[in-house]
């Protein structure tokens, strides 16, 4: 990992020498993109990577004021990349400095190693991505009218807060398709990650270009929560076994999400979206509300959604089997031993010529005192 001292260090530019050391060699990018704002002649390319770019200024009616607002273009590709980089070095410090400190006191197997570095990476983003995503939608104030998913389409201006959260939504999900080389990720769980790794980039992505960024806004932080309960559930259960009550909370919570998520998506492209007064599709006002697009939009939701619910029933059927296992045996490990009958005693004792009697006043013993 980044920033970790090495007793031996491997051949320069070999596989273990860039996985050591990747989050040195992209603070060395950022810092060289951060030292380009210094020069007259490289600050408009250096700025072009680092600050938000498609400013638009206008002034509202009611209020003599001017407002900030931003459209995207091709420019945003140099800026999700130097987030990018961001984002690797966060991943790399994260690591360091907190997970792997706390694997070497759990003293985990390879497995669990495995799966808690993921659940501690992804738990802390979304936590911060929840949190962002609440003050964004307080902001706009979503729950009074639910309506401004589909007002005034296409939503071609956003406010900084929101252009800054797609930019760090995408720079984060695709700075983990490296991040499954530099933390050599089991062949096993590579194919598992890419999975949700693309269905993040395509529908972040798509949200973005579409200009249907309200709706992905508003779909993905309920969904942020379900998995913040997921892995924060996860991260209790390696440390102590028996701390397993948070998945089932996660499993109603999950269940509403995906309820939630059909719910709102059918209401917009369903509903709202046909019923909007601007229909039609044009690349330059940013229209694309059409009817081959927004079933297009509505069958990839509610195929990811019915894929979810898919690998949610087989996990909790393979929870449910582990369970009914473990206490199969555990009655088996503490069943009382069967005592045997006092006829199979007698048979036993008649066998080796000894007559066993709980009777002390038995025929053999008073002819014996007789004598």
């Amino acid at each position: 990992m980044g920033f970790r001292k090495k007793n031996k260090s491997p051949p320069v530019l070999s596989h273990e020498f860039v996985i050591q050391n990747h989050a040195d060699m992209v603070s060395c990018v950022a810092m060289i993109i951060l030292l380009g704002l210094m020069f007259e002649v490289t600050a408009k390319f250096a700025i072009m990577f680092i600050t938000i770019q498609y400013n638009v200024t206008q002034s509202l009616d009611e209020r003599a004021e001017q407002v900030n607002l931003y459209q995207y273009g091709p420019k945003d590709i140099a800026t999700v990349f130097f987030y990018l980089l961001i984002a690797v070095i966060l991943h790399a410090l994260i690591q360091e400095y907190i997970l792997d400190k706390m694997n070497r006191r759990l003293h985990l197997s390879k497995t669990k190693h495995s799966k808690f570095n993921e659940s501690g990476q992804l738990a802390a983003f979304y936590l911060l991505s929840f949190i962002w995503g609440c003050s964004i939608l307080t902001a706009e104030e979503f729950a009074t009218n639910p309506t401004f998913l589909w007002e005034g389409y296409p939503h071609t201006h956003m406010v900084f807060q929101v252009k800054f959260f797609y930019i760090c939504q995408i720079a984060y999900w695709l700075h983990a398709l490296p991040e499954l080389y530099f933390q050599k990720v089991r062949k096993e769980d590579i194919p598992r990650q890419l999975y949700y790794i693309c269905l993040y980039v395509f529908h972040i992505t798509g949200a973005y270009i579409l200009n249907l960024h309200r709706l992905g806004l508003v779909l993905l932080v309920p969904h942020y929560l379900v998995e913040l309960l997921f892995h924060a559930s996860r991260l209790f259960y390696f440390s102590d076994e028996n701390k397993q009550k948070g998945f089932t909370l996660w499993a109603l919570l999950f269940i509403i999400a995906r309820l939630l998520t059909l719910t709102l998506s059918v209401l917009t492209f369903g509903f709202g979206l046909p019923r909007a007064e601007n229909q039609g599709f044009s690349l330059a006002k940013g229209n694309f509300n059409v009817l081959t697009i927004r079933m297009t939009c509505l069958a990839a939701i509610c195929l990811t959604q019915a894929w979810m619910m898919w690998k949610f029933i087989n996990f909790q059927l393979k929870k449910w089997r582990e369970h009914s296992q473990s206490q199969a045996s555990k009655k088996k490990a503490f069943s009382p031993k069967s005592k045997p009958h006092k006829k199979d005693l007698a048979r036993v004792g008649s066998a080796n010529g000894v007559v066993k009697s709980d009777d002390k006043a038995s025929p053999r013993a008073r002819k014996a005192k007789a004598s």
